[in-house]
């Protein structure tokens, strides 16, 4: 009887090829996915000075573009993440790509700019649940010891996607219109959910996934309600920072209500955020923060630039996404080299370094002025893109080794929460350095010194963050091999 069983068992699991072709078929799926939310961001960087002049938008307000994306993304990427642990992490990724097709599909309708601002926050739906699943999936079926050069692969497609961004939409607006941009990403997008199908069908055929809910596990409703309240109080009140008594109200009802929220989650079974993961584990908590201060000092650069490139240099659209390149491929190059890498050397060590060389690239950056050349340009914008490569695979990596198999889901959409509050909390700073030092007339209509102004200041708070980022990688460094750091599971 026991053998009848065992030889059961037997043929049930999965032949080492079929495990190498679910593990392809993912890693493919998540990749495209990967790249599809970056492209779409970076995409709008060149557009947002077309778009303001067909609007007439003024600057202070442009920034919404990109901002409105972001905030979306991070009030639902937690919630989705938590679900997808609970429920199924391929089906809801599956889910949250044809959210994502369509909202991008109608924005190529938007008849005004508020109409495009409502449709980039129901694209950030979309976008939550894919950030939130995307790097859970892959952690599923790759083992421990190849984490760092599939993560790193995974953090290639997203560069890639920053990179393609500028390239095409540059192209694409100068030979017909922005609208094209959303129109040929939401075509794209279509493929990528046929593709992440074909993967979802491959995995369960071959019974390397059961994908079945934990239990009797649920999400309690009370605090998931707290938890996006607190976080978008929060983040908007950012994101208008210093504009008007609202945002002074709203940050602090944001820190209230997180208070609340963290006492809340004591009490109760089921969290959105699992309080525990952050419980006498410093390494866990450092690595998130270290990851929010690098993308708050450096995903605003592409936007920042670009205004630089088309308004002060005069540069057009497909000139302009070809110079901003050179950062994103820089990043791409390196960082599946140095993901595979941190397989076998520190990631928290590996991590800092990259983020040490952002830090004085943030502050070449300050002394570019107006007519500076396209290679003084580019050699910074590739400085950049070196440090960021040698920072974001390993950070990664290094994030995910803190939490059990269990809790790859929440700790991937914490991880993508704290990515995107950074990408809000720079969009945040140009906003409030744009208010005073441009106000918000039409971007066209600037002084250039008021937008060199703009330009220099932006780049000095960056370094500031990015030095403040490597003062805590080396706390957190200090920390690893300290008593009560918390241990990798």
């Amino acid at each position: 009887m026991s053998d009848t069983s065992s030889s059961q068992a037997s043929s049930d699991r999965p032949t080492q090829r079929q495990l190498k072709v679910v593990q392809r078929t993912t890693l493919i799926a998540a990749m495209f996915a990967g790249f599809i939310f970056p492209f779409s961001a970076s995409s709008m960087n060149i557009a947002v000075p077309i778009i303001g002049a067909e609007f007439e938008v003024g600057a202070t307000h442009l920034s919404w573009i990109v901002s409105a994306l972001m905030l979306s993304t991070i009030v639902f990427s937690v919630p989705f993440g938590r679900f997808a642990d609970l429920r199924g992490r391929r089906r809801l990724f599956n889910i949250g790509i044809f959210i994502f097709f369509i909202t991008t599909l109608v924005i190529t309708f938007a008849p005004n700019f508020p109409a495009l601002i409502a449709l980039r926050v129901a694209q950030g739906v979309g976008a939550a649940i894919i950030t939130s699943t995307n790097q859970a999936i892959l952690m599923e079926v790759y083992p421990v010891s190849e984490r760092g050069r599939v993560l790193g692969l995974s953090v290639m497609s997203v560069y890639i996607g920053l990179a393609c961004g500028p390239i095409f939409s540059g192209f694409i607006i100068h030979y017909l219109n922005w609208r094209a941009v959303f129109a040929i990403t939401a075509a794209f997008t279509l493929i990528i959910f046929f593709i992440a199908l074909a993967s979802s069908a491959k995995a369960r055929k071959s019974g390397v996934l059961q994908e079945v809910a934990q239990g009797s596990a649920g999400i309690d409703p009370v605090n998931t309600l707290l938890y996006m309240t607190a976080i978008l109080a929060t983040m908007y009140g950012l994101t208008i920072f210093a504009q008007n008594i609202l945002s002074y109200i709203l940050l602090a009802v944001g820190v209230v209500l997180f208070v609340i929220f963290t006492k809340h989650a004591t009490t109760i079974k089921h969290p959105v955020v699992e309080v525990r993961l952050f419980r006498r584990n410093l390494r866990y908590i450092t690595t998130n923060i270290v990851a929010l201060l690098q993308y708050a000092a450096t995903f605003a650069l592409g936007y920042v630039m670009s205004i630089y490139l088309q308004v002060v240099k005069g540069f057009p659209a497909d000139i302009s996404g070809l110079i901003l390149v050179a950062q994103p491929v820089t990043m791409a190059i390196i960082s599946p080299i140095v993901g595979k890498l941190s397989d076998r050397k520190s990631p928290f060590v590996i991590a800092s370094v990259g983020m040490a060389i952002c830090a004085i690239s943030m502050l070449s950056l300050v002394l570019i002025e107006e007519d500076a050349s396209p290679l003084h340009i580019i050699f910074n914008l590739l400085v950049v893109g070196v440090g960021f490569g040698i920072f974001s695979s390993p950070n990664t990596n290094a994030v995910m080794s803190c939490v059990a198999p269990k809790d790859y889901g929440v700790a991937g959409s914490i991880l993508g929460t704290m990515r995107s509050s950074g990408q809000l909390i720079s969009m945040a700073i140009i906003t409030i350095v744009t208010h005073f030092t441009i106000g918000d007339m039409l971007i066209e209509s600037a002084e250039t010194t008021g937008i060199m102004l703009m330009f220099k200041v932006s780049f000095l708070v960056f370094a500031i963050i990015c030095a403040a980022g490597v003062a805590l990688s080396l706390v957190r460094n200090r920390s690893i091999d300290a008593p009560g750091s918390g241990s990798t599971p």
